[in-house]
C-alpha cells in the first residue's frame, strides 16, 4: 500500500474542490466511480480515485454475487465480505478527503495505469 500527497489544489470540471470530489468518486462506490470517470476528464487525481473506486467496488460486488452461488461457506464469507468492505470504503474516503493519492495494493496500480 503506498501513499502519495497531493501538495496544490488543482483546478476540477465540476469546481469543486478536488479532494470533495475524490471523496464524492467513493460515496456510493460502483455507481459514484463511473459517473466521475464520465465527467472529470482533465484531474488525474480524481480519476484515480474514481478508476479506484470503480475497481474495488465493482469488484467487490462479483465477489459477493459469486460467493452468493456457494452454499453455507460462501454465505458466511460474504457476511464477513461487508463488514471490512465498509471500513475500506470509510478508509478510502478519509484518504481521499485529506488529498492523499492511496494506492491499493494491485487495484491501485491498474487505476493508475488506466488514467495515466
Amino acid at each position: 500500500m503506498e501513499e502519495f500527497k497531493v501538495e496544490d489544489s488543482k483546478k476540477t470540471a465540476l469546481g469543486v474542490e478536488e479532494n470533495i470530489e475524490a471523496v464524492l468518486c467513493y460515496i456510493l462506490g460502483l455507481l459514484t466511480g463511473i459517473i466521475f470517470l464520465l465527467l472529470e476528464k482533465d484531474n488525474k487525481f480524481v480519476r484515480f480515485h474514481a478508476m479506484q473506486s470503480l475497481a474495488t467496488f465493482g469488484g467487490i460486488f462479483l465477489m459477493s454475487v459469486f460467493l452468493g452461488f456457494i452454499p453455507v461457506l460462501g454465505w458466511i464469507i460474504s457476511l464477513l465480505l461487508a463488514p471490512v468492505s465498509f471500513v475500506l470504503w470509510l478508509f478510502l474516503m478519509f484518504k481521499a478527503f485529506k488529498g492523499e493519492k492511496f494506492k491499493l495494493p494491485v487495484i491501485g496500480d491498474w487505476a493508475e495505469q488506466q488514467v495515466g
